[in-house]
Parts: C-alpha cells; sequence; structure tokens
C-alpha cells in the first residue's frame, strides 16, 4: 500500500517513517510553497535514509493567508495549523492509499483531531495515519537518541523543511525582521542527518 508521508527532515517525521515502512511503501513527501530552498535538506536526509522523496507545491495563496493570520494574532499556530490542514489534504488528493504525519500526543500544532481525521478518509477514501500519536516527548527523544544521527540548535539556524521556514521568510518579505522575532518564539529544531551507525 502506497502512503505518503508529511515530511520535513527532522526526528519526528523521521520516527514516523522508520514505524511506518514495516507496513506501508513510504514516500517522503515534503510540501513548500517555492519561497525557500529548505525543502532540499529534507531530499538530502531521504535519500540518507534511502527513502523515496518528492515535493508538492503548494498554492502560495495558503502562506499569505498562513501568514496574515500569524501576524494578526501574534503567534504562530493558527496558521501553522492552517497549513498543515492544506498539506494533507493535498496529499490526500493524490494517488496513495495513506497519508501520514509526524505529529506526537504532546504537539500543540499542528495537530489532527478524531473528527478531521475521519473526514479527510472518508472524503478522499484514504487511511491518515500518526504513529507517533500515542508517543510523548520522553519517549520520541528516547527513540532519537538510539537510532538517529541528528543536528540540532536554535530554529532560525538549523535548515530543515517544515512550514515555519517559510512562513518566516514570507513574513519578513510582507513585514519586517522584527514582526518574525514576535511572532514565531525561539525553539530547539532537530535535522536528521543520518540514522545511527549500527542501525
Amino acid at each position: 500500500m502506497d502512503l505518503a508521508l508529511c515530511y520535513s527532515g527532522g526526528k519526528d517525521s523521521t520516527l514516523a517513517a522508520l514505524l511506518l515502512d514495516r507496513f506501508y511503501d513510504v514516500t517522503l513527501v515534503t510540501a513548500h510553497f517555492g519561497l525557500t530552498g529548505d525543502w532540499q535538506h529534507a531530499r538530502a536526509a531521504a535519500a540518507t535514509l534511502s527513502y523515496p522523496f518528492d515535493t508538492i507545491e503548494m498554492d502560495r495563496e495558503v502562506a499569505v493567508k498562513a501568514v496574515e493570520r500569524i501576524h494578526e494574532d501574534g503567534y504562530p499556530r493558527n496558521g501553522i495549523q492552517l497549513v498543515h490542514e492544506h498539506t494533507l489534504e493535498t496529499l490526500a488528493e493524490t494517488d496513495v492509499d495513506a497519508v501520514a504525519d509526524g505529529t506526537r500526543r504532546d504537539d500543540r500544532v499542528p495537530s489532527v483531531s478524531r473528527a478531521q481525521a475521519q473526514s479527510l478518509e472518508d472524503r478522499h477514501g484514504i487511511d491518515y495515519l500518526a504513529p507517533l500519536s500515542g508517543l510523548g516527548r520522553g519517549a520520541v527523544d528516547r527513540l532519537v537518541k538510539r537510532y538517529l544521527d541528528v543536528h540540532e540548535g536554535p530554529s532560525e539556524t538549523v535548515a530543515k523543511a517544515d512550514y515555519e521556514s517559510e512562513l518566516r521568510a514570507l513574513m519578513r518579505d510582507e513585514y519586517d525582521s522584527d514582526a518574525v522575532h514576535s511572532a514565531f518564539p525561539d525553539h530547539v529544531q532537530t535535522a536528521v542527518l543520518g540514522l545511527r551507525d549500527g542501525e
């Protein structure tokens, strides 16, 4: 069965791929708006992990709406959620049996409610999977330490193909750097370099 996994090149989506590939033919798919070249980092991670990789370029208007929402709210949650929902809808319209993401139990954003998951499945005739949805941060961190070689650092300095990097870039263009720093809190990001030796 063919599965498209929303892939950023980070630890969560990589763990999701490792958990799913026993049961599905997993393709790592990075959704982007063509605003930065950060998706190439996800492609490099996918190649290191020996997974098929693809990209989908999404409607830039979705990014514009997300940035407007983030600027109005003063925080990124609702804007990132908008982009994630659009990404899942877009993937569900491709020729796959299932779509998945790396959302965890403790994630505030993005998240997919039970009702949203059922709606996505019913409307598109696919399965939606979130293999990390039962895992908390501690469990994820232990699995990452055991199985993945990662680069970790501040969100502004770690190149990763997540929604945030492109939304930051668009917000910087539409408003200014101060707006970006005001809306997006500093946090640690990870980019996967490969599997740990011997795995």
